[in-house]
């Protein structure tokens, strides 16, 4: 008899098997819903900081030096 383990049991997941988790998580994520007021003046407030920040990054992306 041979009483090692075979080399399959002993290795990490494959790419298969991952995905098999990440569409449970996304299962999971799709099922929460999330309702946020687009209207809100608080929203717009975000919405443009994050955009300004964006581009901000974008424009140091492209050009290093200023």
């Amino acid at each position: 008899l041979n009483t090692k383990t075979s080399p399959a049991t002993n290795q990490a997941p494959g790419p298969e098997e991952k995905g098999k988790a990440g569409s449970a998580k996304k299962t999971e994520d799709e099922e929460e819903e999330i309702d946020i007021d687009l209207t809100a003046p608080e929203t717009e407030k975000a919405a443009l900081a994050i955009q300004g920040k964006f581009r901000r990054f974008q424009k140091r992306k492209k050009d290093p030096s200023s």
